[in-house]
């Protein structure tokens, strides 16, 4: 799909299909054809494939070919089929416009268009729109962060907190804002669910983290490279101010991601406590038969001469002799606490 965007008023309005690219600001392709592409190649601009974007080498990434510079990051987002994913996105950025080349869909690309005017750099430019997509990105990261420390809060109370007083984690926590099935509450949720969710805010964070430094080196590249374009002076503290929220971001990133491994940490050792109890429950079970079991095998045996053969109440006495030894055995180990 191409969608192209031109200036309106303080904000982008979307270029009618057909018209002339040459007009575009900005030209965002997702999932390009080859139609497409050529469309673009006709105004000078080679449009990366996924393959080549795909590449981790920084040289394949971050390049420059005459006026143009190719800046290639992996960001969070949704495939075409509603799966959570962290793909590539190649911006484009040159004298005339930003073209902007990706396979998947986050987020920022969908809200940026509808709130251009508000943005802090504006889109008069392709550079002002390539800091204000950049910015919102940044912005997207941040409350993907958020949203993760609200739910490992959750987990935490549930796990920290007595069986009766546990917290619920709603559907959308449980599902972690990337898929997933929600966990079985009950009186409250189960730690095997509990890693589930903690491990899909993980996986979330580590997209969150690759995204950010994504952002902070394609910054730095178009610090570096971005000679003489215009109104770059003018951008220099918004550029400033955005790799500002990107060093505290990642800060936070580092907290949450320590956050979680002690969540995970925590859980394992409330399973193994769980265990425990089960064991020591089955250990005081199998305690509390093993002295009328000595005792049945006694009066089981096939001696010949055993005197209590002869008693008359020798059954009853046995059957006392087991019940006693069981409730005595109960009543140590209830002394000892070992149950």
């Amino acid at each position: 799909m191409l969608t192209a965007y031109i200036a309106s008023g303080n904000g982008l309005a979307e270029l009618p299909l057909g018209q002339d690219l040459s007009q575009a600001l900005w030209i965002d392709l997702l999932v390009p054809t080859p139609e497409q592409v050529a469309r673009v190649a006709a105004l000078g601009i080679d449009v990366p494939t996924l393959e080549d974007m795909e590449e981790i080498e920084i040289s394949n990434r971050l390049y420059n070919e005459g006026d143009l510079s190719y800046m290639t990051g992996v960001f969070p987002g949704q495939l075409p089929d509603g799966t959570q994913a962290g793909m590539p996105i190649c911006f484009i950025l040159g004298p005339q416009r930003l073209v902007t080349v990706r396979h998947h869909t986050p987020r920022p690309f969908e809200t940026y268009p509808l709130r251009a005017d508000k943005s802090g750099a504006g889109c008069g430019t392709p550079e002002r729109i390539f800091i204000s997509l950049c910015d919102e990105i940044v912005a997207r990261l941040a409350d993907l962060s958020e949203g993760v420390g609200k739910v490992v809060d959750q987990i935490t109370s549930a796990v920290f907190s007595e069986p009766s007083a546990r917290p619920r984690l709603t559907r959308a926590q449980s599902r972690s804002t990337i898929g997933g099935k929600p966990a079985k509450t009950g009186n409250g949720p189960q730690y095997q669910d509990l890693l589930r969710t903690t491990g899909r805010q993980a996986e979330l964070m580590s997209r969150v983290r690759i995204g950010l430094l994504s952002v902070d080196r394609i910054l730095s590249h178009y610090q570096a490279t971005a000679i003489e374009r215009g109104g770059r002076g003018k951008l220099s503290h918004l550029l400033n101010s955005i790799r500002r929220d990107i060093q505290a971001l990642e800060v936070h990133a580092d907290f949450l991601s320590s956050r979680i491994g002690l969540t995970v940490d925590a859980t394992m050792g409330m399973i193994g406590i769980q265990q425990n109890n089960t064991v020591r429950i089955l250990s005081v079970v199998a305690a509390l038969f093993l002295p009328p079991t000595l005792i049945a095998s006694i009066y089981g045996m096939n001696f010949r001469i055993m005197p209590e053969l002869e008693w008359t109440h020798g059954y009853a006495f046995a059957l006392i002799l087991m019940l006693g030894s069981a409730v005595a055995t109960f009543l140590v180990l209830k002394w000892r606490r070992w149950f």
